[in-house]
């Protein structure tokens, strides 16, 4: 398998503290891979890890290989080069995620334009705003030219978020990084968002790692897991026969306490 994303022995420490313990996994194009476990196991600083990006006073030590280049050690202006080209991610809060006084259209032709200058054909003028429409377009988005003169505060949590998608998308990667991309939205937009990402991740052939706690949007998400717990990988293999069959007690109680979940809400119903 040509790996878009190789990690073998991934740890990364707060001053004497681990966050995560060897750490490794494999991922390929159109493949999909679930990180999973409770907050504060190690998912999130993991991707952070994979794409260069740990808050100051995190240290990485290990191999995070991005289509074949080595991220752990790389200077960031270099990274930058491989961000939105490698691997684009969608964070949790789109409203953060997103500059607040900058018109969407702005900030979706952004990444459009590194994209085109990187591959020689500079986008500009009515190219571009054709450009950012499409891709408003096929992410969803109703009445494009309206969403590309508003401002993040005037789109409800779902259309940030799938305008999030869009940047993510503008630069054509090969991986995309889910970090909880739904957790902040009501049921039916989540619906909708992972609906979204997985037509996407099909038509783009991109792989996909999604990183979630919510046991059933991973089980309808990926083709495999990983199960972290306290930043140290516990099992790991196809999300059928982990879920089916767990066999750490630590992803039995991750499984027993979503069944309760479901459980408590069909008994409200």
């Amino acid at each position: 398998m040509n790996a878009v994303l190789s990690i073998e022995n991934l740890t990364v420490h707060a001053g004497p503290t681990r966050l995560v313990s060897n750490l490794s996994l494999q991922l390929g194009r159109g493949e999909r891979l679930g990180l999973i476990g409770e907050s504060g196991s190690g998912k999130s600083i993991s991707a952070l890890a994979a794409i260069g990006l740990l808050p100051a006073g995190l240290r990485a030590e290990g191999s995070v290989l991005l289509d074949g280049q080595q991220v752990i050690g790389t200077p960031d202006r270099k990274l930058n080069g491989w961000r939105g080209t490698v691997v684009a991610t969608v964070f949790q809060e789109p409203l953060t995620a997103l500059d607040p006084l900058m018109r969407i259209g702005r900030q979706v032709a952004e990444p459009l334009q590194r994209r085109a200058r990187r591959d020689g054909r500079p986008l500009a003028g009515s190219a571009l705003t054709e450009a950012v429409r499409r891709l408003l377009a096929e992410v969803s988005l109703p009445d494009p030219a309206r969403i590309l003169r508003a401002y993040p505060h005037e789109l409800s949590g779902g259309q940030r978020q799938r305008v999030a998608i869009a940047m993510a998308l503008a630069c054509r990667p090969d991986l995309l990084i889910a970090d909880e991309p739904t957790t902040a939205l009501d049921v039916t937009t989540q619906a909708e968002i992972l609906d979204l990402l997985d037509r996407l991740v099909r038509e783009r052939n991109m792989a996909l790692l999604f990183i979630s706690h919510d046991l059933p949007v991973v089980a309808n998400s990926v083709e495999r897991v990983v199960v972290l717990r306290r930043g140290e990988a516990v099992e790991a293999g196809p999300v059928g026969a982990v879920f089916s069959n767990p066999q750490h007690e630590y992803t039995r109680g991750l499984l027993a306490a979503a069944r309760s979940f479901d459980a408590a809400l069909e008994g409200r119903a």
